[in-house]
């Protein structure tokens, strides 16, 4: 009986770490769009991606969506669908396969921060730099391929647009930038910013991610959302958001989908 209560704890406790995503579930399920897993290979890794395909009559171009400290959730999934919809083919990919099974098998929570939190750099870079690959050759795509990632996402958005030249835009969810020259030299495309107004930890780094950026000549522009907490495009989604997170979704949302059309 001790046993069945402890494992029942770590279980409990487990959920309460994740944010409840049933939302983001139903959402997908009623999904009328053509979605599928597919093995993306980088080298001897196979990295499992979550791909959804927009119902348009010409070719569209693709956006490489990476995952929350949380892994790839059914809210990560639900986003690509999302951006499907909009009309762009979206990969997600799961940057923890082989990771103990990968974020499913993980469970969430803190089993999943610490993996992720482990990953190295250069694996986390060729993973991407395969999903771009193997979207950019799809063929409904018509070759352009941009990034956009959410929290630990964010950052490793604002990291992978110095390590691929040929991404289009990338775009950061309360993320933090490079903070060496030499790095921020790499980027090759505009850098765009989301940040939520009750974020000191993130936004106390845009003075100086703007302050580098303009010093190498980089395009790089933040919008600040006031009164939206860190996490605000997940949160403002769900069912029991507060209004400044669920302003703050709609606008931002509304402003990707302009800034996309640029591609």
């Amino acid at each position: 009986m001790t046993r069945f209560v402890g494992a029942l704890m770590v279980v409990l406790l487990a959920s309460a770490s994740t944010p409840a995503q049933d939302w983001a579930k139903a959402r997908l399920e009623k999904s009328p769009r053509h979605g599928e897993w597919v093995k993306v290979k980088n080298g001897d890794r196979e990295v499992q991606s979550f791909v959804v395909y927009p119902e348009v009559k010409d070719k569209a171009p693709a956006v490489v969506v990476i995952h929350e400290i949380f892994g790839l959730t059914d809210w990560v999934r639900s986003v690509a669908d999302q951006l499907a919809e909009a009309g762009y083919i979206a990969i997600a990919p799961d940057l923890l396969s082989k990771k103990s099974g990968g974020t499913a098998e993980l469970g969430g929570g803190d089993a999943v921060r610490k993996a992720i939190m482990s990953l190295p750099p250069d694996q986390v870079t060729g993973d991407l730099n395969a999903c771009v690959a193997y979207v950019a050759k799809l063929p409904a795509c018509n070759g352009k391929v941009a990034v956009g990632g959410f929290c630990w996402g964010g950052g490793q958005t604002f990291r992978f647009a110095t390590n691929n030249k040929n991404l289009k835009a990338a775009f950061v969810f309360y993320g933090t930038g490079p903070e060496k020259d030499a790095d921020i030299a790499r980027i090759n495309c505009p850098v765009y910013g989301f940040y939520g107004g009750n974020d000191a930890r993130v936004n106390a780094t845009i003075p100086k991610t703007e302050e580098l950026m303009k010093k190498s000549g980089k395009t790089f522009e933040p919008v600040i959302y006031e009164g939206a907490g860190h996490g605000f495009m997940r949160a403002g989604e769900a069912l029991d958001a507060n209004e400044p997170n669920k302003k703050a979704r709609d606008e931002a949302w509304k402003r990707w989908m302009e800034l996309l059309k640029k591609l």
